[in-house]
């Protein structure tokens, strides 16, 4: 595919950063469909940054009759595995992506279903009958952890429900306990497409922005660490190396004082269609920040704003997914 890489004024950067100073992003897609034999997407306008993701779609029934279905978008799945950091815009609701839905204009109501898994096995039931809310990110489910019997805890540490986390050092010293189970969540609704018409559908959310606080494939001088899985998965090209290069040579220490900000978009289920493919699509990524510098692949990717890209294409089929390299000046801009 054509690559794509806005190079800016570079500013200084910070030393490297590993692992254990990484947010992982969690890939969010758009909407599926249970009739996809009878409808088909029509066009597909995708917009991404930083602070939110909007998608348009028309929708158009190809029959001479109306199709009821149910029109789901699933979440990202999250883990309470405290090894992890998952990035979550908003951690403490069970919208944790701060979702919203439009049909036709008209604001809708999609149901949210959640189920609780604990090695593959659904223990919602269990979460339930303690009064255990589901989203292992949230005070409240840490909380009821704290109110459990102690038979019941020991048993959900058998079955990998949750685990020790600290000790209480007070009388008793009874251990404080955390979530390990995985959440899945699923917002749908029921949605009638009349015969041989269009239906525009609009959603919105807050994004998982994954980072790392300082360039994770360059340091010591070159490009090493994760730098053949970043160049294939964002398709970062001479340009942007170069750029990259420039910053760490302008910078006292030698590494380029930018931190990473990553998007991850599964596009992929945009084939599951009538047509099978999207009669047009669009997509527009904005890195917010003019001075930072964005990779992604794409084919006859052009600037059309100070911060945004856009690429478009007609009967469009899907065959990777959408990730995004953003790196942001870590002075701010202030720098040479």
């Amino acid at each position: 595919m054509l690559r794509y890489v806005l190079t800016a004024v570079l500013a200084l950067s910070a030393a490297p950063a590993f692992a254990n100073d990484s947010v992982a992003e969690l890939g969010t897609g758009g909407l599926v469909l249970s009739r996809s034999d009878a409808v088909a997407m029509q066009s597909e306008d995708l917009f991404i940054s930083p602070e939110k993701v909007t998608v348009d779609y028309v929708f158009h029934n190809n029959t001479d009759k109306d199709v009821d279905a149910i029109v789901a978008f699933p979440m990202p799945d999250i883990s309470g595995d405290p090894e992890e950091m998952p990035a979550i815009p908003e951690n403490q609701s069970d919208n944790f992506l701060g979702f919203e839905v439009t049909i036709d204009g008209v604001a809708a109501k999609p149901e949210l279903e959640q189920k609780a898994f604990a090695l593959g096995i659904d223990i919602g039931a269990d979460l339930k009958a303690q009064n255990v809310p589901f989203n292992p990110f949230g005070e409240a489910a840490k909380a009821a952890l704290g109110k459990l019997p102690q038979t019941v805890a020991d048993d959900w540490v058998t079955r990998g429900i949750i685990i020790e986390d600290t000790v209480d050092d007070s009388a008793g010293a009874k251990p404080n306990y955390a979530p390990f189970w995985q959440l899945r969540s699923t917002y749908w609704w029921r949605s009638t497409f009349p015969a041989n018409k269009d239906v525009h559908v609009s959603h919105r959310y807050k994004p998982s922005v994954g980072g790392t606080s300082s360039v994770s494939f360059f340091y010591d001088g070159k490009f090493q660490g994760q730098y053949a899985a970043y160049k294939s998965r964002y398709c970062m090209d001479d340009t942007f190396e170069s750029a990259v290069r420039k910053a760490a040579k302008n910078d006292p220490d030698g590494y380029p004082k930018y931190y990473e900000s990553r998007i991850a978009y599964i596009l992929t289920t945009g084939g599951n269609w009538a047509a099978g493919s999207i009669g047009k699509f669009k997509l527009t990524v904005d890195k917010g920040n003019p001075k930072a510098l964005v990779s992604f692949c794409g084919d006859n990717v052009r600037k059309v704003g100070p911060t945004s890209f856009e690429m478009t294409a007609e009967d469009f089929y899907p065959e990777r997914d959408i990730d995004i390299l953003i790196l942001d000046p870590s002075d701010n801009g202030n720098g040479n």
